[in-house]
């Protein structure tokens, strides 16, 4: 895996045989099957007995949207550019409306995703990258830190973890597992412990030991906005007080599963502090993985990873050209 997102350029690797690329597509293909089906089968429903595409039509396919969990806003733009494709070309069978959805939704992607220099800052010699990691509990932060940790570690990376959520003793129990798995350093405290203090006595540490990666564990709860936009903010500037710049990053962890209740965590997270990538979990057990295209256009936030399953290598660095190939059965 490249991490293009992380360094802002591609770490020299080995290119991947034919036969690891075709297993990396059938893995894809496997995560998204329950999204591809569910949004195909509505399709189909959409358009049977139709032969052109009309305002009825169109109807049926912004209703199938919707309930696939792109999101209104989203909706509406892939809905009026066909309107516009219809109207141009005049005469437009149900046959091609795939093809046209395929080349609509890819559009909108690309153009969220962004220019891939704003991903992240290069590595310095001897000033670690910092990505503070935050999402509400149960998303999946815990498990992508790890995930991530081990394929950078595998990578040659030397990678520092900060358990900065002190309120949960599991997930700093479970953080230390994934830590000594991945062979990274976790820095941790005491229950109740300012979080705060624990970014700050990992990026020392961090600095002091030549590391080249840092990832910082965040509380995920969102009862007090006021309250998570004061504890974000706090350890962005301890943080800042050991490296200057840092984070380098904030990546907020979104459980794909959730469907739209992903967009009102994104909207909660954006107001809170600055988010600068997202990683979306659990697109393999849901059919609602239509969020990434929703979340992706409405936020212009760039999608860093998806996760496609419980595998390490399942959390993946996103491609949108992939990630629509897969959704249309490609």
């Amino acid at each position: 895996m490249a991490f293009f997102g992380l360094f802002g350029k591609k770490e020299q690797q080995q290119p991947l045989s034919e036969a690891e690329q075709q297993q990396q597509k059938e893995e894809l293909n496997a995560g998204l099957e329950k999204t591809k089906s569910g949004l195909f089968s509505k399709l189909a429903r959409a358009v049977a007995g139709r032969s052109t595409v009309d305002a009825e039509v169109l109807d049926q396919l912004e209703e199938v949207l919707i309930t696939s969990d792109v999101g209104v806003e989203t909706t509406v733009k892939i809905i009026e550019a066909i309107e516009e494709r219809v109207a141009r070309d005049k005469y437009m069978n149900t046959a091609e409306l795939q093809n046209i959805l395929r080349d609509e939704i890819g559009r909108l992607m690309e153009e969220a995703e962004g220019d891939d220099d704003a991903f992240g800052l290069e590595v310095r010699e001897g000033v670690p990258y910092v990505v503070m990691v935050v999402g509400v509990n149960g998303a999946g932060k815990t498990t992508t830190i790890g995930k991530l940790a081990a394929q950078l570690t595998r990578a040659g990376k030397r990678v520092y973890i900060g358990a900065a959520d002190t309120f949960r003793a599991a997930a700093i129990d479970q953080l230390a597992v994934w830590a000594e798995r991945a062979g990274a350093v976790m820095i941790r405290q005491d229950m109740g412990s300012d979080p705060a203090s624990v970014a700050f006595d990992t990026l020392k540490s961090a600095v002091a030991n030549n590391a080249d990666v840092v990832l910082i564990d965040t509380a995920g709860r969102l009862h007090n906005k006021i309250g998570l936009m004061n504890e974000l903010t706090k350890i962005r500037n301890v943080m800042a007080k050991v490296i200057p710049d840092a984070p380098h990053d904030v990546m907020l962890v979104l459980d794909g599963s959730t469907g739209q209740n992903a967009f009102e965590q994104a909207k909660q997270f954006t107001q809170a502090t600055k988010v600068t990538s997202l990683t979306v979990t659990k697109l393999d057990g849901t059919a609602k993985g239509g969020v990434v295209i929703g979340i992706s256009d409405r936020f212009r936030i760039p999608v860093r990873y998806i996760g496609i399953g419980e595998g390490v290598d399942q959390l993946r660095r996103f491609d949108r050209k992939d990630f629509v190939a897969a959704l249309f059965g490609e």
